[in-house]
This record gives structure tokens, sequence and C-alpha cells, in this order.
């Protein structure tokens, strides 16, 4: 009888008492509560239960005493979470070969095969002693996983020679290097931030991985592969071992309930999945009295996990840089020559090395002077490993006397105001967490979510990407990314104002109410507190309790209205805070996430911050003036371009003002030399144009559709020029062809001329192809005339899937229409999540009760849009119309 046939009987029964153990293992897991305590033995057991079914398919399969069978990878640690996989290796004699030993080869695929069918998620290899060397000598990811081999059953004598064999062309340090830059370029992959909205658990910065690289070092090196170890060889405080230890609890515990949660290998903490884990911690929403949610338990889910995560870098940072001066000397390497900084403070190999252990105890103003240094001072690149060590343990020395000592508020300032060195200088002090025990305000945001579907960054970090973003205004280094942002910056005597206002201007989120008014109360303290001179400080508070400002006029006002630039301009009063404003408010708004920011943004901020400045200057926008400006800087554009002089008459006669109010000079120059031959051809009805064919398709007017684009002035995506016969649902068939198409559209002008032509301008870009912007002119000046044409009904829009950020975090879609300030137009804002289809699905809707459009302006932030659209129509007079218009709207914004 083969050994297959012997076993088949044995398989069912050894796959029920492994599942219903294993299930039993897991519904304590999940009965375990809030609490870590004793997630490791959990995991250990676990594993001790794999091993017992891997011994039994092992010794049924009759595997003679010559082989043996070892874990390895995580499970070599003696540890396995509920879904990972099982790393195994069958360990050869050098002299076996499976591929000339029949039986053997077929007895180690019996093997493999009733693994995966008792219900074990393998992962195996199997090599000979003398391949595994060789492997490992090649490939430093199979060199850890022989690293953590553990044998499981089988020849234990194979097994010490493999070790031996193994350890003899390990290379310790070679090890430790190779190890140091996987591991940085693993934080490169996640943005070098253990503050990712949805992180990797394992992977991604202050994860378990971190913790295991120390591990796998020090193992390596000699020292041991347990915490203890660490400990006993001198280079792990027994602080540092109780936070290692209950660092690495909570992460193997949120680690364990995601894959319960998860029902699969699952190490990323996803939307989806954070308030059933949160949940499963015992955490609940915290609700206001009006029932409101003012904490999701998600976020305080988020919170433990960001302190944690915080917690293993700096402990990595410290326990990485101890084990590789151990091994530098085992090597009999010399030690960093040290220069003396002063009194204080030593340069050790570029790191700053405090002069002794107690330093911050015994002189507490020495904290913040570590980060004066680290910024003034040419050459240093970081802390070395004692002062890590000695700022983790001066935490209690930073109370309420040392954040109210006069030295220590004049360092802090000093700090801001450092030529170079800042961003960094800053960063440091949040990953040391000396600037939230500094700050006690900005300790409330670190670690704090943004739920606002477009901030990709936790509260702290946005604001020193903004602090980084201001800051790249003043290098020169820089200038070439936002020239007109640099050329202001250069001439602006006192950067550090915009410095304060940059570290200020969120801090305040998250408490309910309005975050800019807290925000400035807390900015109003601070200057008070740190002597500011009374103009900066006026001018700090009125860049946090105005930061929005300047972004909401730009992306949803009318900028061609010179009211709206005349009311901008009284709020910001003069010249200084508008440049001050623009440069924080650019800051801002690219440092929300990489997708928020676009060429199309960057035009609308510039184009407002320049208007505002003539009307400051005392050149109030006079509309005559303007417009008579543009014409001629566009006669000049179109004389260079040889058009004939008189070739303009014929279109402009037939636009109104507001046409030249809303269109700058190259676009009216671009529109004449597209349209001008076209200007005086009559319109005929459907009735007419049919002629000969008969049979009468109705009255609707029509005309040569006429569409040309070209690659945007602005510098990113399509202008789409549109000169078509006017119909009230021209500008849904022009949205519904866009979003078939792929297209995105940032900005919408819509004018109707005197001979009844539409003349519609459009940005548009393509997400997903943002670099074939040329391939796509000619693909859309072919396919819109026909869209545009049509005289099928409107189709419906597409149901475009939401993303799983708008699934967990949904916001209620909000709608207002009102008669703008003359009482002549109407304005609809519309806020919702983003998907695709949706600027369709609103002008369908508009379509359909003949509403007519004048402008749009598209913004989308993220994952959410807040579009604004000017509107006509007598049909708006009426109240009844009003409530259908927004409760149609209200329908088509909910999420599918």
């Amino acid at each position: 009888m083969s050994t297959d046939a012997a076993l088949e009987p044995r398989v069912p029964a050894l796959r029920a008492l492994y599942r219903e153990q294993k299930n039993a293992m897991l519904d304590g897991l999940r009965a375990g509560g809030a609490g870590t305590r004793g997630i490791r033995g959990a995991l250990t057991r676990l594993a001790g239960l794999t091993d017992a079914a891997l011994r039994s398919l092992w010794q049924a399969n009759g595997f003679g005493g010559d082989l043996a069978l070892l874990a390895v990878g995580g499970y070599g640690r003696g540890e396995l979470f509920p879904y990972s996989d099982v790393d195994v290796l069958l360990l050869l004699p050098d002299a076996a070969d499976p591929a000339r030993d029949t039986a053997l080869r077929q007895r180690i695929e019996s093997f493999i095969g009733q693994c995966w069918d008792i219900g074990l998620e393998i992962g195996s290899s199997v090599r000979t002693v003398a391949e595994c060397v060789s492997v490992a000598q090649d490939d430093v990811t199979v060199q850890t996983a022989l690293l953590e081999a553990r044998l499981i059953v089988g020849n234990r004598r194979l097994f010490k020679g493999f070790q031996a064999r193994f350890s003899a062309q390990l290379d310790a340090l070679d090890f430790f290097s190779a190890k140091r830059l996987e591991m940085r370029q693993r934080h490169a992959k996640y943005e070098d931030t253990p503050y990712a909205l949805e992180p990797n658990i394992k992977e991604s910065p202050g994860g378990l991985r971190d913790l295991q690289i120390i591990l796998w070092t020090a193992r390596a090196a000699g020292i041991g592969g347990r915490w203890e170890d660490l400990h006993r060889a001198g280079l792990v405080t027994t602080h540092e071992l109780r936070q290692l230890r209950h660092n690495e609890a909570l992460l193997s515990a949120i680690r364990s309930r995601l894959h319960l949660i998860a029902a699969r290998r699952e190490d990323r903490l996803v939307f989806d999945l954070q308030n059933a884990v949160a949940e499963s911690f015992g955490f609940q929403h915290r609700l206001a009295d009006d029932g409101r949610v003012m904490l999701r338990a998600s976020e305080v889910l988020m919170r433990r996990y960001y302190w944690a995560a915080k917690a293993v870098t700096q402990l990595n940072q410290i326990l990485l840089q101890n084990i590789e001066e151990h091994l530098r000397a085992a090597r009999g390497e010399a030690a960093p020559e040290q220069r003396r900084i002063n009194e204080r403070f030593f340069d050790k190999g570029g790191m700053i090395e405090v002069a002794s252990d107690d330093l911050y105890q015994r002189e507490p103003h020495a904290i913040l002077e570590t980060f004066l240094l680290y910024a003034k001072t040419p050459g240093l690149k970081g802390l070395s490993a004692r002062t890590l060590r000695a700022l983790y343990n001066a935490r209690t020395v930073m109370d309420h006397g040392f954040r109210t000592d006069p030295a220590n508020r004049k360092t802090f300032l000093a700090i801001l105001q450092q030529p170079q060195g800042i961003t960094h200088a800053f960063r440091l002090m949040n990953q040391t967490s000396v600037l939230g025990r500094y700050l006690w305000v900005f300790r409330r945001i670190v670690g704090q979510m943004q739920h606002d579907l477009f901030h990709v960054y936790t509260v702290d970090q946005h604001i020193l990407m903004v602090l980084r973003n201001v800051r790249r205004f003043f290098i020169p280094e820089h200038a070439h990314e936002y020239p007109f942002c640099s050329q202001l910056a250069a001439g602006w005597d006192k950067p550090w104002v915009l410095y304060v206002a940059a570290l200020f201007h969120d801090i305040a989120k998250g408490r309910g109410g309005d975050h800019s008014e807290l925000g400035a109360g807390e900015v109003r303290r601070f200057c008070r507190e740190h002597g500011v001179q009374q103009a900066d400080a006026q001018l700090i508070e009125f860049l946090v309790s105005h930061h929005l400002l300047m972004s909401r006029i730009a992306q949803k006002e009318d900028l061609s209205d010179p009211e709206v630039i005349e009311a901008f301009a009284r709020q910001v009063g003069n010249e200084r805070q508008l440049t001050a404003l623009y440069l924080l408010t650019v800051a801002d708004v690219r440092g929300t996430s990489p997708k928020v920011w676009n060429a199309w943004k960057g035009k609308l901020l510039e184009d407002l911050y320049k208007l505002t400045v003539r009307t400051l200057g005392g050149r109030a926008p006079d509309p005559g003036a303007v417009i008579e400006s543009r014409k001629r800087q566009a006669l000049i554009q179109l004389a260079l371009a040889s058009e004939p002089q008189d070739s303009h008459k014929r279109l402009w006669d037939t636009l109104e003002v507001s046409y030249f109010m809303r269109h700058d000079a190259g676009e009216i120059a671009w529109h004449t030399r597209q349209l001008a031959r076209y200007a005086a051809r009559p319109i005929a009805t459907k009735k007419e144009a049919a002629g000969a064919g008969g049979a009468s398709a109705g009255t609707v007017k029509t005309f040569e559709t006429i569409v040309r684009a070209r690659l945007s002035p602005v510098g990113e995506g399509l202008q789409v020029l549109v000169y078509a016969a006017d119909q009230p649902d021209l500008f849904a068939r022009i949205c519904g062809y866009f979003d078939r198409a792929g297209f995105s559209i940032l900005d919408a002008k819509i004018h109707t001329t005197r001979n009844g032509r539409a003349l519609d301008t459009f940005q548009i870009i393509n997400p997903l192809v943002p670099d074939h912007n040329r391939e796509f002119i000619g693909m859309v000046e072919a396919e819109l005339p026909a869209a545009v044409e049509s005289q099928a009904p409107l189709a419906p829009p597409r149901l475009g899937r939401v993303s799983r950020r708008v699934k967990s975090f949904p916001i209620a879609p909000r709608v207002d229409l009102r008669p703008d300030d003359k009482a002549q137009r109407w304005l609809l804002t519309v806020t919702a999540s983003d998907r695709v289809g949706l600027l369709y699905s609103i002008a369908r809707v508009l379509a359909a009760h003949g509403i007519n459009l004048e402008l749009a302006k598209v913004s989308t932030l993220g994952e959410r849009v807040e579009d604004m659209f000017l509107l006509q129509g007598a049909q708006l007079q009426h109240n009844k119309t009003q409530l259908a218009i927004e409760q149609e709207l209200l329908d088509v914004l909910e999420p599918q």
C-alpha cells in the first residue's frame, strides 16, 4: 500500500482536529478585549498547534532519520498570526537529490500536498545544507529567513550542522548594512512616515518589521534574538525593555485582530476595517450631547497605533545605532572621531552627542538647545543613540515649568528664526516627542486623523508639511517649483512669522467649533508668552484665523466680478497681509495631499493675488478699462499670428461684456483665431437643416459645432473650446462626453453670444494618464461635436464605485441655492463625496429644468467635491422649482 493511500483516511481527521483546535484559539483571541496581555502566548500556541500538525504528517509520511523539517521566517520565531503563511524548509543532506531519487521526491510532494489538505497555507522550500548556504550568500531575504530557522522534527545533527555552516558564512556587519538599507527602502515605499492614514502594521515605518530588524541584527551579532538578551548585553535599559514589550504586544494584537476580522492575511489597517478593529478592542464612538460623533472609535485606535509606531521608530533608531557600534567595535574599528561643539555637546561623526547621560536632567535648557544646534550647525545629520536615549529618558523633565521657562521660550523662537535647518529640526523635535511636550497644544493633535476626504496626513504631519512648503519658498534651490511664490518670498523680511502661522494654522483641529478661530486664540497666547512684537503678532493671528479665506474665494467665487475682488481686498487690508496669506495658502493646499494641488488651482490663487494687489494699490477694478486693455493685448497677439486686421470684428460684435471680463487676452485671441470665420454663419432650424430630406424632427436650432483643443496655458491638462448652437442640455451633453472619455473638468466658462450661440471654455485633465495630453487633442476635436449634436435623450449617468475611504467616512451632501448679491443670478453650491459621473449627474438635473449655466467652478479636494455654479433661468424665481432642484440634486449626490 502506498503512503498516500495509507494516509488518505487520516487527512480528514487531522484537518478536522486542526481546524477545531485553531478555531478555539482564535475565539480566545477574539475575546481578548482591550488588553494586549497574553498576545505573545496566543501566537506561540498557534505556532505550537501548527508544529504538532506538521509532525503528525511528517511521521505519517515515513521520512527517514536523515532529513529535517525547519520552521523559517516569522514562524521560525515560534509565533504565528491567525492567517499568516506557514514557512518551512525541508532540509536535506548534501548527498540527497530529489531530482534523481523518485521515492524521496514523491514523499516530499505528498507531504506538501497534505499540508494544504489539512488547511495549512504552506510556503515551502527544499534544499540541501550546501544549497542553503550558497543561496543565503546571494540573497539577504533568504539569509534573514534562515537566521531564525527552528527545528520542528527530524535529524537534529543535520540541523546543528546547518546552523554551524550558516553562521560561519554570515558576516554580521555586512548583514546589518544590508538590512538597514532594506529598511530605508521599505520606509521610502511608505513615504517615510509612521502616520499614514492606512498604515501597514507589519511593513510601515514604526511597524512590527522595525522591531524585527533589531532582533535580526542582534541575533546575527551573536547578542541573541530576544529583548531580554539585548537587556543583558547592556544595549537596552529597563525602561526601554518595558516599552519594547508593550509596543510589540500592541502592534501584534492589532495585526491579529486585522486577520480575524478580515478572515484572511491582511496587514493593512484600511479604512474599511478600522472601526471594526477598534470595536474589537472595546473602543466606542464618543458622542456630543446632540448625538453628533465627536470622536470615532477608529480615531481612538489609530491614535494608540500612532503613539506606538512613534515609540518604535525612536527605539529602532537608538538600538540600531547601538548594535552598529557594537559590531564595529567587535571588528576592531575605531569609534567615530568626536569634535567638541560646546561644553554640553559633541559632534560624533555628524551626530549630536551629549557630553553626559544625565545632561538633560541637570540642565533642562539643553533639550531645546539640541535642536537649535542641529538647525544652525552645518554638517550635522541627526542625533546619536546616546542623545536619543537621553531625550527619551528626559520626558518627565519637560513639564509646566519647562514650558514656561523664559530661556526655553527664547530658544524655541530662535529655532524658528534660523536661516536654515528649520524643517529638519521640527521634524526631529516631533519624532522625539519634544515638540509636543514643549508646545502642549501641539501634543493634542499628534496622530490625529482627518476625515475630510482630502487630507492624507495626520494633523501634526500636515502642519509639518505646510511648514516645509513655506520654508522652500525661501530656498533658492527650490525657486523653480513655484517661481511666483519664491519671487514674493525673496522680498519678505521675516520668514519666521510665516513659520509660526504654519505651525498654528490647524493646531485646533478636532476640538469642535471653528478651528481657525480657536487656533487664532492659541497663537495669540503663544505670541504674548514669547514676546513677539505687536505688529508681527497681529499678522500671525490674522493668518491663522483667515488661512482658509483665499482658497475659498479663488475656488468658489467669480474672480471676474470686481465686487468679489473689492470685498476680498477689504478683508485682507493691505498688501503685506495679502502676500503672507497667499504664501501660506499655497503651502497649505500643497500640504493636504499630492493629489489636491494642480496648476489650475495655482493659477486661480495667483490671479486672485494679482487682482487684489491692484485694488489695494488704489487701482480699483474698472471693468471698462480692463476690457479695453484685454482687447488691445488680444489684438497684438492676433497681429503677431498674422491674422487680417479686422478679422476679429465679426466675432467680437456678437460678444457681451461679461465674455471679455471672464477671459484673459490669450484666451480671447485663441477664440478669435479659431472662430472668426464661423461667427457670421446663420443658425438654421432642424427643419431647415433637414431640407430635401423631407421629414422634420422639430425646430431645434442647429449649427455646425466647432470644437478646438490645445495644451492648457497653465501647464496641465487641456483647454477645450466649444462653439455650438445654444440649447438647454448643452452643458450636460459636454459633461457626459468628458465623463465617458475619462476626463475631469476643473473649470467651465459658459457664454451665450448675441446671435444665439454657446461659446464655452473648459479646463480638463485626465487623471489616469496625465502625461499624454497632446495625444488627446485630436480625439476630443473629432468626438465631442457628435456628442453635442446628438438628439438622443441624455444617457443616465454611470454608477461609478465610490472609494473605500468615502465608504468608511462619508460626508452628507449639501446643496445651497440662493440669489447672488445683485439678485440677478443664482449661486448653486454643492458639496459631496467625489465619484465618477457626479458632475454629469448635476448637469442633467439642471438641463431637465431648463436652467442656463454661466459659470462652473469645480473644486475637487482629494475625494471631496465643492462645486459652485452661476445660474440663470426664470424658473428659479419660483419656490417650488427651487425645492425640486435642491431635492433632485441631493438624490443624485448620495453615494450609490
